[in-house]
């Protein structure tokens, strides 16, 4: 490691000096901790009894060998603070943990588990030209192998259930929440403790990569979500380190957040290394495709208030984080969750921007979603919600999501959204929703549940509800997704010019009374065009004028009999004549057309 790069904020490898690494007859042990009086190891391999550390370098680092410390022995760091007291605290760098709510890390070698999937890693591309159809889960609440609270498929399980599924559904990526070590399960991974740490509700670390590496056997990539915002109050963790504020802000007015955790001290460059490696750590010893970064408006702004400025030292970090993961690992999908107005969030960091490759379009989801929620009677009156996106869309390079974000704390799952009582238009609605949403440019992501038409919001306690598959109408709507994600990823017009202005064009956006919309989606070998009647009152004679185009063929009807509509495949709704396209748009219903 190179201690000033570490000091500086420049190091990335820092997991590879710090933390417990093993040898061939014990391990060696070290961490970061400047203004300690004294650190001792403490584990099974010394009957929990101390072991002193030495200062090394500068005296801000502190060592010790201890033999016969071995591959899945506990351990800690019993940290004396100036004032002679101790919290025996989890390693920062630990590589693995114990299972909630015990608290001590583990020795785990990183060079255990050998990886098959070289011939994927050399032809995997970041290209934004491809499709990107993204499976969000929560490893812990997909399947479950008992109705048991504390039960959970291992990530070698999760593989051999998971990737047939994925493959079977057509989508070509895999989105995690957070997998870091965490004590809360109600928090989802996003209040950590372990940023080097899987977690091990699913397994060991081999066990990840296992799963990773079978992902890659059948070209599905895996995106894990990172979070370096903040991390968990618990004292046996980061916070006060060493006695100090190391990580995290000494001021209470910008060190704690709305989510009750410490932000981290981006200004520190050791918080940067320590940040910056671990999201180094993921995409390497792992080989996770890309990483989603959490709450980048916080990184952004000030607690993530416009008002309160914006947080240059945060916002260097990310650039130089960003930058420094693309100068290793080029092929890195680095993907914002972000709510900001902030401009240049995908732009590169040598033009001013923060080196994000995708940013995701949370305005599209507020706005088509409040759409969809409003009477029909109301819904010319807000027509320009679903215009609006495409004003602003080629600012960044957006990604569009319906993620668990949109499921909990009252909010409804998707169908449940769809306005009205009626079972039947909340289905008819949402497939209006993905229809929209898989012909509308940007890539694609969606939460576990959606595809099956969830009726409860997700509860990470319980598993999917995969008995509604047992009920007709959401067996049809299952395969209405499924057929939706394979002519999403068939179909290069839906995807090639997502972020090039030749690959939309608006063909009736104006048409206010019958809240109906067209445009054409084009590549250099396709062109598609889809067309959206989102109010509940059939449009008997619509018309588009269709200059230059010799042909117009049926691709997919949203109210097809099949997916539990009322159009038969055969039903004649439509005539192409003269550049004319006549449709009979049946309310809450979608069309796609092949045109030449």
């Amino acid at each position: 490691m190179d201690y000033y790069g570490f000091y500086t904020g420049q190091e990335f490898t820092a997991y590879s000096y710090l933390g417990a690494h093993t040898e061939e007859r014990g391990t060696v042990f070290r961490t970061f901790a400047p203004n300690a009086q004294k650190i001792s190891v403490i584990g099974d391999f010394n009957g929990w009894q101390e072991t002193p550390m030495q200062k090394v370098y500068d005296g801000n680092f502190w060592e010790c060998y201890i033999a016969d410390a071995l591959q899945g022995m506990k351990y800690k760091y019993r940290i004396y603070s100036q004032n002679g007291n101790y919290i025996d605290h989890c390693d920062p760098y630990g590589f693995y943990s114990e299972l909630r709510p015990k608290t001590a890390s583990v020795i785990y070698s990183l060079s255990n588990y050998t990886f098959h999937d070289a011939a994927y890693l050399k032809q995997r591309k970041n290209n934004p030209h491809a499709p990107v159809n993204i499976y969000e889960i929560h490893a812990g609440s997909w399947k479950k192998p008992s109705d048991e609270k504390e039960s959970w498929y291992t990530y070698g399980e999760l593989a051999d259930l998971l990737i047939p599924y994925l493959s079977q559904n057509h989508y070509n990526f895999v989105e995690i929440m957070p997998l870091n070590e965490y004590p809360c399960d109600e928090s989802w991974g996003y209040q950590a403790t372990g940023f080097f740490s899987p977690t091990s509700r699913y397994g060991n670390p081999d066990e990840l990569r296992y799963f990773v590496d079978k992902c890659h056997a059948e070209n599905i990539g895996v995106i894990i979500d990172f979070v370096p915002v903040h991390f968990a109050v618990n004292d046996y963790a980061l916070w006060n380190y060493d006695g100090t504020s190391i990580y995290e802000y000494p001021h209470n007015d910008i060190g704690f957040n709305q989510w009750g955790s410490c932000n981290f001290m981006h200004s520190r460059g050791e918080v940067r290394s320590f940040l910056q490696s671990s999201a180094y750590y993921w995409l390497k010893e792992f080989h996770f495709d890309g990483l989603r970064t959490d709450a980048v408006n916080n990184l952004i702004y000030w607690q993530g208030t416009p008002e309160r400025g914006t947080n240059q030292p945060a916002i260097q970090f990310i650039q130089n984080m960003n930058r420094g993961l693309k100068e290793r690992i080029p092929s890195a999908l680095l993907i914002a969750e972000d709510s900001s107005a902030y401009q240049g969030v995908t732009a590169p960091v040598e033009k001013g921007g923060l080196g994000f490759d995708y940013k995701w379009d949370l305005g599209w989801m507020n706005d088509t979603l409040t759409f969809l929620q409003s009477p029909p009677s109301v819904r010319s009156e807000q027509y320009h919600k679903l215009t609006f996106s495409m004003d602003y869309f080629y600012n960044e390079r957006y990604l569009l999501p319906l993620s668990h974000d949109e499921t909990v704390h009252g909010k409804a799952a998707v169908v449940q959204k769809m306005n009205g009582s009626d079972y039947l238009n909340k289905f008819a609605q949402a497939r209006l929703l993905y229809m929209y949403m898989y012909a509308h440019p940007g890539k694609k992501l969606n939460f576990m549940g959606n595809e099956i038409g969830h009726m409860r919001e997700w509860d990470e306690k319980r598993e999917m509800d995969w008995n509604l598959l047992q009920f007709p109408q959401h067996d049809a709507f299952y395969h209405f997704m499924r057929e939706l994600n394979e002519i999403y990823m068939e179909n290069p017009a839906f995807y090639e010019g997502d972020y090039d202005r030749e690959g939309f064009q608006w063909m009736d956006c104006e048409h206010k009374a019958d809240t109906i919309y067209a445009f054409l989606r084009k590549s250099k070998r396709q062109t598609l065009l889809a067309v959206f009647n989102f109010s509940n009152k059939d449009v008997l004679t619509y018309e588009l004028e269709m200059p230059d185009k010799k042909q117009v063929n049926l691709l997919l009807h949203s109210d097809w009999e099949c997916f539990g509509g009322t159009t038969t495949p055969n039903n004649t709704f439509y005539s192409f004549r003269k550049s004319l396209l006549k449709i009979n748009v049946k309310g809450f219903s979608a069309i796609y057309f092949t045109v030449r």
